[in-house]
């Protein structure tokens, strides 16, 4: 990445970044501590593609953000062991699963499955991170998470193809 600055006199500093995919970003920094970011598609250009007013208060949240402070991305050979393990699946509740016309708390899916649910869909609507108190209904494809055997085990009742008894 490429960086350049300059004074702006009378105004402050300006900061360009040249990414690597050919854009640049350019920050000037005015004396007051306010900051104008500007972005441009092609690095060529004259005119900004886009432009935001920072205060110096919103300016160092943002910087904190890019720098980590609250989230940091698991590395690429952590995400490949957590990905083996880890399984999203959508699956479709039959009229004979034991989870249907009952809500998510009375289901009992993460005792029975160790499962989590994610989401409902139902028809064209879907309910993101549903309540406990959210009631499932034979034909919903509900999103489920969870290790591969508890993704089976939450299939096989979801399906209908583990004898109710057996719960």
């Amino acid at each position: 990445m490429e960086v350049k600055m300059c004074e702006l006199p009378g105004v402050g500093k300006k900061i360009s970044l040249q990414t690597a995919e050919e854009h640049k970003i350019v920050v000037i920094v005015h004396h007051s501590g306010k900051r104008d970011l500007y972005f441009f598609q092609n690095s060529d250009e004259d005119e900004a593609d886009f432009f935001l007013s920072l205060t110096a208060e919103e300016t160092r949240e943002l910087g904190a953000q890019l720098l980590g402070a609250t989230y940091q991305p698991v590395d690429n050979e952590k995400m490949e062991i957590f990905q083996k393990q880890l399984l999203m699946e959508w699956i479709k509740l039959t009229s004979e699963s034991p989870f249907v016309d009952k809500q998510i708390a009375e289901s009992r899916i993460r005792t029975h499955t160790g499962t989590s649910i994610l989401a409902v869909m139902r028809g064209d609507d879907i309910t993101v991170n549903p309540d406990i108190d959210f009631v499932l209904k034979a034909g919903d494809t509900v999103m489920a998470a969870g290790k591969r055997d508890q993704i089976r085990r939450f299939e096989e009742l979801s399906t209908g193809k583990t004898a109710k008894g057996n719960e």
